[in-house]
């Protein structure tokens, strides 16, 4: 693999905050408390050392990449989703393309059912964690049983010494359909709307991020709902369209990812950030480049067919400049 984005001058005074949901990055155990049978090396996935070792490295070039056009260096903070435990972060950031970017991570398990969590990686260098928390959706399924889910991790701390909240989100699919499970999703939107009533109930002017995989388009109403109680300002709104989203799914695409931001990023002052851009990473390398699914993102598996690839989402990014 070549670097995409060589000769890039650093920009000091930019900063890229990411989101990137990277299709269930598992380690080789059996773990006794989650569903991870599928990804043991003896499964029908056989989900193997070099397979394993294969997805660190992949994954670890694309975040590596992500906003590096812009910025000419690595994300400052990347939000996850689907890891399965504080081991395949540390062999995430301590894989070949990650290894001198100085990560650490703010990870909590969850009691999701299939045993995969949201994380959020930090550079050390330009980061300060000052505080962490996690918030569980209380959800039940038909017979009122409790129906566990991702948590949702609330990080804090000092981005270039600005004190910035970053929420971090992976809402409930749509496999059983997306009319019978929106109030999964309505749940989720309405815990993190308490999130942030919270935070700017204590300081009004406090600067937020919610990233996440919200298994949601922007127009959706879990979505809406949080831009229209918070006067949020949601950029991926106009980044959708008939050629391109996140995820694709029966040839059509979604953005079921995305960035939402407080609007005091565009309030200007020399000393704060402000927000500059946002996009989609859909750098060619982690696209399909043949065949029926030319141009959908390059997947680890699809069913049960192991494919090499990178993850069946993109990337999101928004660059923020002071």
């Amino acid at each position: 693999m070549t670097e995409p984005f060589e000769d890039i001058p650093v920009r000091h005074n930019m900063q890229t905050v990411a989101f990137y949901n990277i299709e269930n990055l598992f380690d080789l155990r059996d773990s006794r408390f989650t569903n991870d049978g599928d990804f043991l090396p003896e499964s029908v996935k056989r989900w193997t050392p070099k397979r394993y070792k294969n997805k660190l490295r992949k994954i670890g070039f694309a975040v590596s990449n992500i906003g590096k056009e812009e910025t000419g260096k690595h994300p400052a903070i990347v939000g996850l989703a689907e890891v399965e435990n504080a081991k395949v972060l540390k062999d995430l950031i301590s894989s070949k393309h990650l290894e001198d970017c100085n990560y650490d991570y703010v990870h909590f398990d969850s009691l999701d059912e299939r045993g995969i969590d949201v994380a959020m990686l930090y550079d050390t260098t330009v980061f300060k964690p000052l505080h962490t928390e996690t918030f569980s959706v209380s959800l039940t399924d038909e017979d009122n049983t409790p129906d566990y889910t991702r948590d949702i991790l609330l990080v804090g701390g000092a981005l270039d010494g600005e004190y910035i909240y970053f929420i971090v989100n992976h809402w409930s699919s749509r496999r059983e359909g997306q009319k019978e499970t929106e109030f999964k999703r309505i749940a989720a939107s309405e815990k993190v709307s308490e999130i942030i009533s919270s935070l700017t109930q204590d300081d009004e002017h406090v600067k937020i991020m919610i990233l996440g995989d919200f298994n949601d388009d922007p127009y959706n109403e879990s979505i809406k709902l949080l831009i229209d109680n918070h006067a949020l300002f949601n950029p991926m709104e106009t980044l959708r369209s008939f050629t391109r989203g996140t995820v694709k799914h029966r040839r059509q695409w979604f953005l079921f990812d995305q960035i939402l931001i407080s609007t005091n990023f565009f309030k200007n002052s020399k000393d704060e950030f402000e927000f500059f851009k946002a996009n989609i990473f859909d750098a060619d390398f982690l696209k399909q480049f043949k065949g029926l699914f030319k141009g959908a993102p390059f997947r680890t598996y699809v069913g049960k067919k192991y494919k090499g690839g990178y993850s069946d989402h993109f990337p999101v990014y928004t660059i923020l400049k002071k």
